[in-house]
């Protein structure tokens, strides 16, 4: 048990049964065992009081039951990103598995939610940072949300499959194909549509919601498109609040960018002191720090340094570096 990593699990409403040791006095969490007589602890089942949630591992643990947080050490198990636990810290890394996203299915739209929306509401997932909402929407042809208001939010699309017509109140009209991204800044109000204009072709698309900076400006639009040198680079900027290197400008202080990367590939990100990066895996895989993700899977981390992506599979991924 001595190469266990340790990592901290939020379990939110859900409780865990487990096999402790007897006449446990205190755990050397660098063993996990206990100190009084160096048997293992093994976690019996981790259960949804919903039912929802079933896992039944056989973990090494040790728990520090801290309102509703309970800390396990685990030996290789959280590198697999296909748990169903809402979040898992690693190595400074808080991992948000796609399997624990919320899910609404309304027939014609499919969504997952990284972050409290609609009726899917978990106070441990509101957002990290300035970064609200980041939905991960398949719409079906001809099918798509009709026009609706909104407000002091900075609201962009990053298309992934298919593609997605916008209108909006300010007259403008667009229809946008993969790895082109629209970034509407709401201000103090703005009304729009977004519509998968196929008859046959699903749409597939990130919505993201950043908050602004300042509230009450004139709404605005803009676009970002692929140059010809950005098709195949590594990492793009693609969304910043000065808009250099021609990235789409955006109120707030946040860095947006489009990675891709082949097999073995890697890049590199310095975060500032101060700031966070969220990183949402659009498709394929790839470690963070070491730290396995796949389609789907979110990961944040506040400590300022030097961050590395290496690509296990040809993959695609949006980097969020907020202040």
């Amino acid at each position: 048990m001595a190469d266990s990593t340790q990592a901290t699990v939020v379990i939110g409403k859900w409780a865990a049964s487990a096999n402790r040791c007897r006449n446990q006095r205190s755990v050397d969490w660098d063993k996990a065992a206990c100190s009084h007589d160096r048997s293992a602890l093994t976690v019996g089942a981790l259960r949804a009081t919903s039912g929802i949630l079933s896992i039944s591992p056989q973990l090494p643990w040790a728990s520090s039951n801290v309102g509703l947080v309970w800390v396990f050490l685990l030996s290789g198990w959280v590198k697999n990103p296909h748990n169903d636990l809402p979040s898992v810290s690693v190595n400074a890394i808080t991992l948000r598995p796609a399997a624990a996203r919320g899910h609404a299915d309304h027939g014609w739209l499919d969504s997952r939610h990284s972050f409290s929306f609609a009726d899917y509401q978990d106070p441990a997932h509101m957002g990290f940072r300035t970064l609200r909402v980041l939905n991960d929407d398949r719409v079906a042809p001809g099918r798509g949300f009709g026009a609706h208001p909104h407000r002091d939010m900075e609201i962009f699309s990053y298309v992934l499959e298919g593609a997605i017509e916008h209108k909006d109140s300010l007259g403008n009209g667009r229809v946008l194909t993969p790895g082109r991204i629209q970034l509407m800044s709401a201000g103090r109000g703005v009304t729009h549509s977004e519509f998968n204009p196929s008859d046959s072709a699903p749409l597939h698309f990130l919505q993201i919601w950043i908050l602004p900076r300042t509230r009450g400006l004139a709404p605005r639009y803009t676009e970002w498109e692929p140059s010809p040198e950005h098709v195949f680079a590594r990492k793009v900027l693609v969304i910043s609040p000065d808009g250099r290197e021609g990235s789409a400008i955006i109120n707030q202080d946040a860095d947006v960018y489009r990675v891709r990367l082949q097999p073995g590939e890697s890049v590199t990100h310095t975060l500032p002191s101060g700031h966070g990066i969220w990183l949402q895996i659009a498709d394929g895989a790839l470690e963070f720090n070491g730290v396995a993700l796949q389609s789907g899977d979110g990961a944040s981390t506040e400590t300022a340094g030097l961050l590395t992506l290496t690509a296990t599979a040809a993959c695609e991924a949006l980097l969020f570096d907020l202040a």
